[in-house]
């Protein structure tokens, strides 16, 4: 029972179930498809800021698709290897990749065009004609289905945060996420580890998640103003 207690405390791994979709329902679904083996469409590149999802979305489809292969930008240039029993390979942060993985990664759609059981889906930061990559692999990443994936909503962050609470089993004081949201950083991931946080320490404490619980949270971190307020840190 302790140890069960305990993994709910653990942040939950991202999930196409946990990916609060807001404005990138179409995208959520065809990763839903991809990962259930539709290879209808096979190729598809998702851009967006950091904290808009990219990322989730992949190892989302990774999580759910046996098999599947997650490659960031910095892997051997091993890990863009074409296997045929892959069905899934996910490549993040494909602005970062260097020459030699940009090169491995152009051979790996070539082979993947003749491997109709096979899919692509590449992230990065920026569309692929804007990416600084060599340009025959932007041209090829160009033939892919692009999605912009848009930021959560102020709104639907807050519906995150309270799925977050819902799955541990934890109650919020009805002002503490608005409250967040108005003054901490909005970057999603930032919230999610506040929140994390202010969790870890409602435990320890056995008190209840209020917004005084949060606040002396805050002042234990010293994220606190000398006039005693509490500011909004920038954006990421």
């Amino acid at each position: 029972m302790t140890q069960l207690t305990l993994d709910l405390h653990i942040p939950a791994a991202p999930s196409l179930a946990n990916f609060v979709a807001g404005r990138n329902a179409d995208c959520l679904a065809l990763m839903h498809r991809i990962a259930d083996g539709d290879r209808a469409r096979r190729f598809v590149h998702l851009w967006g800021a950091r904290g808009s999802g990219c990322s989730h979305l992949l190892r989302g489809v990774c999580a759910e698709a046996p098999g599947a292969r997650a490659i960031a930008a910095d892997d051997p240039v091993a890990a863009f290897a074409f296997e045929p029993d892959v069905p899934v390979y996910a490549v993040d942060d494909a602005q970062a990749l260097g020459p030699a993985q940009q090169e491995a990664l152009f051979h790996l759609f070539n082979r993947l065009q003749a491997a109709p059981h096979a899919a692509l889906v590449v992230a990065a930061d920026a569309p692929p004609r804007g990416l600084p990559l060599r340009e025959d692999l932007r041209t090829r990443l160009g033939l892919a289905l692009v999605f912009e994936v848009h930021p959560l909503s102020d709104e639907d962050k807050a519906q995150a945060l309270r799925l977050e609470a819902a799955r541990r089993g934890v109650n919020v004081a009805a002002d503490v996420i608005p409250w967040m949201l108005a003054h901490q950083s909005r970057d999603m991931r930032a919230l999610q580890a506040l929140f994390d946080a202010l969790d870890r320490h409602a435990y320890r404490t056995r008190r209840p998640i209020t917004l005084p619980l949060l606040r002396a949270l805050l002042r234990e971190r010293g994220e606190v103003h000398c006039g005693g307020g509490f500011g909004r840190a920038a954006d990421d």
